[in-house]
């Protein structure tokens, strides 16, 4: 029934957790410009000092670069924790509902692992923040990757037991799962989460100079990196033979590019590990090798992309829920696959075709690549301000339609 006294945000979904989670990787797009544009010797990452003395000394274009990520990084960072926060007060009222316990016998029990999701990119964002705006940072940064790595557990830990609940309850006895309603990747959302858990413990590994925090890093990462992998490709594979025999599920159109962004966060936690191998314990991989697997990734998503906006085109999924009056909570998800592009974008052209010698940096090629994600991320902050206004902002005629 359609409503003209609430927002589509007050008809509660967990999905709405999207919405911290977009705002957060948005963020972290414009860290892309201090961590591949900014010089900083002595650490892996830019800091606090490294901004100031390249926006002291540097040409105005970077220094305009610098003051855009600036700003781009305090707001979207603070719209991540607002929503975050406004998700757990949202969340905590609607576990007093009976649809509350009706989502927990169904399908859809799974988008609860938004939670753990958004909080892991929350851990992470702050974390941004707190190399680029605060001085001295990283004379103390030794002491805060144990208590980051505790961050990241509670939040696995909480992520690893709403998995254990849906997979002990559909997997203890048959008919319990609906696998006429598993015609879409929202059943991905799991490994979504747990990915983000094993990227976050895998910054110590690249980032810490203790070899005991640097392993201990390496091996939580690797338990999460394979059991995100393992559930990927389990719940894609029947969730595809589910498609074809019902068709994707039009409001769960979003999901068929979720492969995206787990993509973007294996491929930069398996990086991470490879740093702290080489630095750490003298692993050494070479930037040529380094290309080719940053083009295999981007390769996997380029196929999902297309085939996501494919299936949404021909259903009118962007007419309806994007430009159109109907609203969904699973529209935010269309902001991640745009995000992790355009940061394994990045990271392919500097890390891969830059370090490799096949471009040179600041080149025609390089801006010609790095437009294509500088067009990403425009588009995404359009698309998170036009989501932004449909579900939070005045009362609309059109009532929210959960995604499953």
């Amino acid at each position: 029934m359609t409503t003209l006294t609430k927002r589509p945000a007050d008809s509660y979904s967990p999905l709405y957790f999207l919405a911290s989670l977009g705002a957060g990787g948005l963020s972290v797009t414009f860290f892309m410009v201090f961590f591949f544009w900014v010089p900083h010797p002595g650490q892996p990452v830019p800091i606090f000092e490294d901004i100031w003395a390249a926006f002291t000394t540097g040409a105005l274009p970077l220094q305009a670069a610098i003051v855009i990520a600036w700003i781009g990084i305090a707001v979207l960072a603070f719209l991540n924790v607002k929503y975050l926060l406004w998700n757990f007060s949202a969340l905590a009222a609607f576990k007093k509902t009976e649809a509350y316990t009706a989502l927990r016998n169904s399908n859809a029990e799974t988008t609860l692992l938004a939670g753990p999701l958004a909080a892991a990119m929350t851990i992470n964002a702050m974390f941004v923040v707190g190399m680029v705006f605060v001085p001295k940072l990283w004379t103390v940064v030794e002491y805060l990757f144990p208590l980051a790595m505790v961050a990241f557990g509670v939040v696995g830990i909480w992520a690893l037991r709403l998995i254990g609940d849906f997979l002990g309850r559909v997997l203890a006895k048959g008919g319990l799962f609906d696998v006429t309603a598993h015609n879409s990747f929202a059943q991905l959302l799991p490994a979504f989460a747990i990915s983000m858990v094993g990227v976050g413990f895998a910054a110590p590994a690249a980032m810490s100079t203790t070899p005991a925090t640097v392993a201990t890093a390496m091996v939580i990462s690797t338990f999460f990196a394979v059991a995100a992998v393992i559930y990927t490709l389990l719940a894609a594979a029947t969730a595809f033979t589910s498609m074809l025999h019902y068709g994707t599920h039009k409001e769960a159109g979003p999901t068929l590019m979720v492969i995206v962004p787990i993509v973007t966060i294996l491929s930069i936690l398996f990086m991470r590990q490879g740093h702290g191998l080489h630095v750490t314990f003298d692993v050494h991989a070479s930037d040529g090798e380094t290309m080719i697997f940053l083009a295999r990734m981007l390769s996997i998503q380029v196929i999902f992309l297309a085939l996501g906006l494919l299936v949404m085109r021909r259903q009118g999924y962007f007419s309806d829920f994007v430009l159109g009056p109907k609203t969904s909570p699973g529209s935010y998800a269309l902001v991640c696959p745009g995000v992790a592009f355009t940061v394994l974008m990045h990271f392919f052209i500097n890390k891969g075709l830059v370090a490799s010698g096949a471009i040179d940096k600041f080149g025609v090629m390089f801006w010609i690549l790095t437009g294509i994600a500088i067009a990403s991320q425009v588009l995404m902050i359009a698309l998170v301000m036009r989501l932004n206004r449909q579900h939070f902002g005045k009362p609309a005629t059109a009532e929210a339609v959960p995604a499953e």
